[in-house]
Parts: structure tokens; sequence; C-alpha cells
């Protein structure tokens, strides 16, 4: 892969930014403006008929209101999917009878915020304007919105990429990373004479070579943690060993979960950490650790409370304060002291913040103003095969060295916009748009087409510069070695080794006392349908519960005979003495997700059901995989990195029910996979007599 021009790096994102922004922005118009408030709040978008309960003053100097229920509508809080740290807009209700103008002028009241909490009968949310006029003269409605925020960051980082470029001023790292220069690859000897005091005592050789190869790299180091090898373990050993270096980390990752996984495993340390982050998206076991909450008990802390508790008490005086100009006075003071707070909180912030040697932030979160003017001495990039690259350039402007860890082999992030740039080009092309006159721009051009939001950092670098930037973790902790047989020699160079804590151990070994039987007692089981008796069908997913007539957003598929099976071999393993919050089924297909869900839920309250892509990272003692696809076509299950994601999840119990007829037609990948099963597996053909359908 040759080098690649910043500016044109910098344009192509910036184009395929603005196509996934407005498909998402697209889906969730396509609920807002096609159904009214009563739909919105049935689909779990919205919730109607709300009044505010209390107001405060939160993080930042943000208005928080409480709201619950409107007495007058029966006080109950109807059931939605409105969850804490979602972007949503906060308006006064308007009646059927309102004109076109009226709404409009409503909805320009109206304000953005962020849901900060979520319990019994009541929502808060930490609103972007003033708000303390809402409500006032009735009752409000809040609905869910995309959220923009992380795009106009990435796009402000590509503008700045480019800029950077034109005026000469790109990093070392920078050079580096776009194969201008080539990054320094530390010599066995380097490594060799490290002398390091390991932590912990607790690591293989694959892990310790990754430690010394991530220290010694000067500009550039990807960690490949295939599922299950202790990559977050290893993280936290290399970052406390950066610090006894004396060097300053900055850790992003691409979700918010990511990077609370770290802070849990590094506040025993007890060094100087803080996370950034809205209070409302963190886990409840790293808010101590938040900037929010470091904030506020500093030293210099005191001063910013007293200030809070000025505006709470102006705040207070607007329920009894009568006339326009009486109420203008104190909103002129609630004002100031607005201003006041800010000032006085951005000195705490600077404080905490400069005084912190790791600190922690989302990718597109390291953008924000707490982090402007900090220097740090490495970034280190967890799950970097799920951030976008445009995420990633976030945390990097600026930066010296990047360790990034992840897996490539797993699934990418998830985009929802079809890149129709390559096709728009020919078009243009075609209609007589001057072509490429030079093999070397041809040659350029053809690079940044093959460019999706899909192609990660860590892809790019493995492409740029080749395996020697990347130490592999090949011990894993995880699978029974016969699951985990496959996915090494098919996507690892059969390099992975199970541990011989885990290379044997059964479901009938559990602690808690199983039976053995032919399921416990077998790590891999394949119930093969050979289609016939066991069709798929289509189905138009909706849009939430009742998203109302005519608004489908595609076809899922489902297959009720794969199903059955399921059910049956849930019913055995929990017969046999496994418990239900140690099985997990997952599924591809959204509509198959739906129908297990109505016939094993209820009975089996602990089992987790999910998606393929929804259960990446997650782990259980069994596995149940449901491929739903026979008699048509295999569809996105040709993507060997879904399936991988199929396959790493259990512990002790693979059972994949499929059709291998269907499957051996689709990816040569699928076909391999399926000569495995058959061959490796405990084999199975389940009668249909013999199952309970949905419906019976």
């Amino acid at each position: 892969m040759p080098p690649l021009a910043i500016p044109l790096f910098a344009a192509r994102q910036l184009t395929l930014l603005e196509a996934e922004l407005a498909a998402e922005t697209a889906e969730s118009s396509a609920l807002t403006t096609t159904l009214s408030p009563a739909a919105l709040q049935r689909a779990g978008a919205a919730l109607i008929n709300l009044c505010v309960a209390a107001t405060r003053t939160g993080f930042g100097g943000k208005t928080v209101l409480d709201l619950e229920p409107d007495s007058a509508t029966g006080g109950e809080m109807a059931e939605h999917g409105l969850r804490v740290g979602d972007i949503v807009r906060v308006q006064e209700m308007v009646g059927g009878s309102a004109k076109k103008r009226e709404k409009a002028e409503v909805e320009k009241r109206g304000v953005q915020g962020v849901v900060s909490r979520v319990w019994a009968g009541k929502i808060a949310v930490a609103v972007d304007g003033e708000g303390e006029e809402l409500g006032m003269g009735g009752r409000l409605w809040i609905v869910k919105l995309a959220n923009d925020v992380t795009y106009k960051r990435m796009n402000d980082t590509m503008k700045k990429l480019t800029t950077l470029a034109e005026t000469n001023s790109t990093t070392e790292l920078m050079n580096v990373l776009f194969g201008h220069t080539t990054p320094r690859i530390p010599s066995a000897s380097t490594l060799e004479s490290l002398n390091i005091t390991w932590q912990s005592p607790h690591f293989n050789d694959s892990q310790k070579h990754a430690i010394r190869f991530a220290l010694a790299s000067p500009d550039l180091a990807l960690i490949h943690g295939p599922p299950g090898t202790g990559k977050t373990h290893t993280l936290i050993e290399l970052i406390l060993q950066l610090l006894a270096l004396n060097q300053r980390v900055l850790v992003c990752g691409p979700s918010n979960i990511s990077v609370d996984n770290i802070v849990e495993r590094l506040a025993p340390h007890k060094i100087p950490l803080v996370r950034l982050g809205h209070p409302a998206r963190l886990l409840p076991a790293v808010l101590a650790h938040s900037l929010d909450v470091l904030t506020q008990t500093s030293s210099a802390a005191a001063l910013v409370r007293d200030v809070r508790a000025d505006i709470d008490s102006r705040l207070a005086q607007l329920k009894t304060t009568r006339g326009k100009a009486a109420r203008s006075a104190v909103y002129g003071e609630v004002k100031e002291l607005r201003k006041e707070y800010r000032e006085r909180e951005r000195g705490v912030v600077g404080g905490v913040v400069g005084a912190a040697r790791v600190v922690l932030a989302t990718l597109h979160g390291a953008g924000g103003r707490q982090l402007r003017g900090q220097k740090f001495d490495v970034v280190v990039i967890d799950e970097a095969g799920q951030a976008l690259e445009a995420q990633c350039w976030v945390a990097l402007v600026g930066a010296r060295k990047v360790v990034l860890a992840g897996d490539h082999l797993q699934l990418p992030p998830t985009v929802k916009a079809a890149d129709k740039s390559s096709k728009e080009k020919k078009e243009k092309n075609d209609g007589g748009e001057k072509k490429s006159s030079s093999a070397e721009e041809k040659a350029e051009e053809k690079e940044m087409s093959k460019l999706t939001l899909e192609t990660t950092l860590f892809d790019r670098m493995l492409k740029l510069h080749g395996s020697e930037i990347k130490t592999m973790l090949t011990t894993q902790y995880r699978m029974h070695e016969k699951i985990m047989a496959f996915p090494s020699e098919e996507l690892y160079d059969s390099k992975l080794v199970a541990a011989d804590s885990v290379k044997d151990r059964l479901l009938k070994d559990l602690p808690y006392g199983v039976e053995g039987t032919d399921d416990t007692r077998e790590p891999l089981v394949f119930c093969d349908t050979q289609g016939g008796d066991f069709p798929e069908t289509n189905e138009e997913e909706e849009v939430g519960k009742k998203a109302g007539p005519g608004l489908k957003f595609g076809e899922s598929k489902s297959n009720s005979g794969e199903a059955a099976i399921v059910k049956k071999h849930v019913k055995d393993l929990v017969n046999a003495g496994v418990k239900p919050e140690d099985i997990a089924v997952v599924t591809p297909y959204n509509a198959q997700l739906a129908q297990l869900a109505r016939m094993l839920k209820e009975a089996y309250p602990g089992l987790e059901l999910g998606s393929v892509d929804g259960f990446q990272g997650r782990e259980k003692e069994a596995v149940i995989v449901s491929l739903v696809r026979s008699g048509g076509e295999v569809g996105f299950l040709a993507e060997k990195r879904r399936l991988n994601v199929s396959m790493t999840r259990p512990k002790r119990h693979l059972c994949v029910v499929g059709d291998s007829a269907t499957l051996t037609k689709g990816s040569k990948f699928l076909k391999r996979w399926m000569a495995h099963l058959e061959e490796h597996s405990d084999l199975r053909y389940p009668n249909p007599a013999e199952l309970e359908y949905e419906d019976s």
C-alpha cells in the first residue's frame, strides 16, 4: 500500500462521514417526522405528557430537569426505550389543532440534552440550554435524536489534518501513520535489554513480549489480541510500566464500556487517574474516578459549590416570583452566576486533569475542551478494530506515540451508509470529467477509493507497514480447545494455544454440580437441519414495537424450526443443572432474536439473548448459535468476522444450529467450517416431530 496524501485522505473521510451522518439522521428523522408524539411513545422513542418535578444545576453549569408524568394524564410512566446517555430534545406539547407556524415556534423554544438518569416514574435530562422556563406553561415531551456531536468532532479533526499538511506542520507520528516515513521497529536485543519489574506475576510469554514491544517501539505498535487472550490484562500492565518510566498516558476506546473496563482494572493500583465523560454515561463503579466527582471533591471545589448553591437558590425563587420584570431580574442574576461558575469550574477542571498521570476518555471525548493544551507521551487505543479511523484521529492529532490494541479479525465498526463514491466518480467521468493524467494520480485515487469507514486504522497500518509492527497474544484463557481449533486454524495462523486451565473443561465440570449428559460432556455440537423441514422465512422489521402502519425498515430472517431446536437444547442444558445465566443464545438476525425471546425469555429469565454483533466482547459458559439461513442465499453470514464472533464466545460448550446444505454453498470459509463441524463435532440431525414450536 503506497503512502497517502493527507488532504486527499481527509477529503475522503469527510465524504464518508457526511454520508454516514445523513443515513443516521434519515433513520431518526423517519421516526420523528412520520409519527405523532403518541406514536413515537408507542415505538419507545419518546415520552409525552411530562411535567417538571425539579430543576437543579449539574456539571458544567447545565440545567438538569427531573421530569415525571403529569398527574392529570394518569401519572403513569409509559414503557420506553430511552437510556442514560441518549441525546434527546425536550419541548412543549401542542394540541392537534395547532397551526404549522405555531408548532415551529414551539419546536424552536425546545432544547437538546442528554438523559442523565432513568428511574421509577421519572427521567432526568441535562439540557444544553438554560431551560428554566420549559414547562411553565404546560406539558412537555421528549424524543430521542441522532447524535451529531461525534461527527462534528471527526469533521473538525479531518479539517485540522488538512491544515497541518498544507502548512507542513505534520508531526513525526502523522508521517508514520500516512506512510511518509517508516516506523522504527525495536530489535530483539533491544527488547531483551529492557529491565522490567512486572507488576503482576501472571503473564505468559506472548503477553510479556507484547508489553516489551510496545514499550520499546518509538512511534507505533499494534497488539493483536484474539478472543480470550487477555488483551485488557496486558494493557493494564503496559500502562503501569509506562508510568514507571515517568510517561503520561492517554487511554481511549470507541465506546464508554471499553474505557470503563480499563478504569475498573486500573483503579486498585492507586495511581493518579481521571475518567473524562458525561457522568450519565459511565458505569457506577467508575464514577469515583470521573472528572465530575473529582472536581467536586478537590480542595478548590468549595468555591464552585458555593456558586452552584447560589444558582439553585435563585432558581428556587422563580417558583414564587411574579411579574415579568422581577423574573427577568432573577434570570439576569442566574446568567451572571453561571458565567462565574463556568470560570471557576474551568480552573478546578484544569487542576484535576493536569495532575492525572493517566487520562481516560472515549475517542471522541478526547476532543473535548478539558484536554486542550494537555500533552501525553503515549496514546493507547483499545478496541482499535472497532473504531472509525476518523475517531482515532481526534485523540492522535499532536500525539508522539500510539499503541493500538484490538482484533481486526472480529467485527469492524457498524456503518449504516453504503459507499456510493466510486459509482459517483465513474458517473462523473462518464459525463466528461477529466480523468487523472498520471499513473501516480491513478494509483492514489485507486487506494483512496478502497478506503471505507469500515477500514480501521488498525487495518490500514497492517497493510501499510506489514506485520512487523504487530505482536500477537497467543495463549487463550476462554475456550475449550475443540471450540478454539477452527478459528485458530482459519484466522490466527494456527497460533492460538488453549491454556491448561481451559483446554478440556466441560459443562459437567461447573463448580455448582451439573449432571453428566450427552450435552454437558460435549464441547462442540452441530445440529444440522439440512433444509427441507426447517425453512427460513422473511419478516419485515418494524421500528419499535408499534411503529405504525407502513413504516418498515427492510427485511429480517427467521426460522421457527431452528428456534424450536434452540428451545429444546436450552431446556436440556437447564434440566442437566446448567444455570440459565450461564447460557447465551445468539443469532445474526433480529427477527429470529424476537422469536427466540418470545419462546425463552419468560421460561428462563436469566438466559441471555442477543445478536451476534451485540455479543462481541462477551463470553458465556455455553453458547447456542442459530444461523437461520436455509434454502436461500447465505447473505451477510458470508462475512467471516461475524462468524468468528459467533464461534469464539463460549467457554465450555458451543452448539451450532444450521443448514449445512445451504451454508456449504456460501463462502469458502463457510464451506470449511461446515466440513470442520461434520468431522470434529457431535453431529446431530434434529427430528421435527420431537420439537415444540412457538404456536404449540
